[in-house]
Parts: structure tokens; sequence; C-alpha cells
């Protein structure tokens, strides 16, 4: 029975030690950044959101990459309020810097890198996560290879930074060394009872987590957080559930 115990321990050290190369936190919330995500916590080991990783985000229409910009402006909104500043890489100008201060983002704190070729975008990307005070790195890159994906991996490895890759219409879906994937896609939000009109409103779907649980949540930003919405019948005032309820 001893024997039969210790190896039990020693296989779920193991275990706690592999997961917490892949961002999770056995049992502690403490130290966590983004934390009190509510039902979407559930997907992870130990109802821990991954830090230290990347995430990867897939969009095919520009509503969608909108609505992936908006989700990914609330999880470094949050990462920003315990770190350092953010760098967000991407080809061309895509972004309107003031569209984050709703998701609690000084825009100043961000170091906008905008090139016009791939190669110099995964350049920019490297290396801005081989910087550990950096609270994240954003880039909008179309295409990356494997071998490519995996040099970004053991930058994040090294230098602990969060890291969000938003792929817009990518030729391939290869399988990367990637943590997790999502696609976020725009819902109706309401106020008053008119559709169309309110707040952020997503279908928040993550396809692939590493060790977890896919699944699929309307999740919406609200008073400078998310929030789950109960209710969106047209002709009600809509219920807004709090993600940490």
């Amino acid at each position: 029975m001893e024997a039969a115990l210790k190896k039990k321990k020693t296989v779920e050290d193991l275990r706690n030690m592999i997961l917490a190369t892949e961002g999770y936190t056995p049992k502690n919330q403490e130290n966590r950044r983004i934390k009190n995500l509510g039902r979407l916590e559930k997907a992870f080991p130990f109802y821990t959101f991954p830090e230290g990783v990347i995430h990867e985000f897939i969009s095919e229409e520009v509503e969608q990459a909108a609505a992936a910009t908006g989700f990914i402006g609330g999880l470094i909104g949050m990462l920003m309020q315990h770190e350092g500043p953010c760098v967000w890489v991407s080809l061309g100008k895509r972004l309107f810097p003031p569209s984050l201060v709703p998701y609690r983002i000084d825009p100043s704190r961000i170091i906008f890198i905008q090139l016009e070729k791939s190669k110099e975008a995964l350049w920019a990307l490297e290396e801005s996560l081989k910087c550990s005070s950096l609270s994240a790195v954003v880039a909008e890159i179309k295409d990356l290879d494997l071998i490519a994906s995996r040099r970004l991996q053991l930058a994040v490895e090294k230098s602990r930074v969060t890291c969000f890759i938003h792929r817009f219409r990518p030729k391939q879906l290869h399988s990367m060394a990637f943590t997790c994937r999502w696609r976020i896609r725009p819902e109706i939000s309401y106020h008053q009872a008119i559709p169309g009109i309110g707040h952020p409103f997503w279908e928040v779907t993550l396809e692939k987590v590493r060790n977890g649980k896919p699944g699929c949540w309307q999740i919406g930003w609200f008073n400078g957080q998310f929030q789950y919405q109960q209710e969106r019948t047209v002709g009600k005032e809509n219920a807004l559930h709090k993600t940490g309820s």
C-alpha cells in the first residue's frame, strides 16, 4: 500500500511539473493575473487560465477579427494591470489604439510595431518574446510554419511572457506548438431592448487546449470585466452574470 501511494504521488508530482511548464499553477490563484473568469476557467487544469504560453486565435471574416481583437484586449488589460508594457506586432495598420481604452488599457503603454513583410514581423515577435519585462505580446500574423512556431515556443518557455497570435484567414492550420486555439465570433448585443446597441458580446470557442476541455461560451465585456449574458430575448432587458459568480 505504501509503495502504491508513493508511486501515485510521484506521478502526480510529474503531472504538476508538466502542467506548470504549460502555464498552469496547481490550485493557486493568488499569483495569477488573469483570473475570475467564471465558467471559462473550468476548461483549464486547476481552473487556471494558462499564462506564460502562446494562445492562437483564428479569424476568417473581418467581423470575427474585430471580435477577437476585443477579447484579446480584455485579457491583456488584466495582464497590464500587474506587469509592464505590451508589444503589439502587426502587418500594416489595422488597430485603432483608442479602441483599447474600454478594456482598461492605456494605449501609451503599448509598443506598436507595424511592418509590411511577414518575415520581419516574425523576427519582431520572436525578439519581443525574449523580453521578460513585458506583460504580453500580441501579433497579427497570417501564416506560420511549424519551425517558426517552435522557435516562438522556446522563447516563451524562457521568458514566461504570455503571447497572443491572431491569424486572419490562414492558408493552413498546422498542429502548432501552442497551448490554446481560439475562435471568437461577434454576437448581437442589447441595450434597453435595442438590438445591435450595447457592450461587446461574443461567442468564444476554445477549439483546442492542452490537457484541458474545449468548449464554447457566450461572453460579453461590461463595466471593465468579462461577464456572461443570461438572457438575450428581444423586448426584455438582459441580465449579465459576472464571470466571477
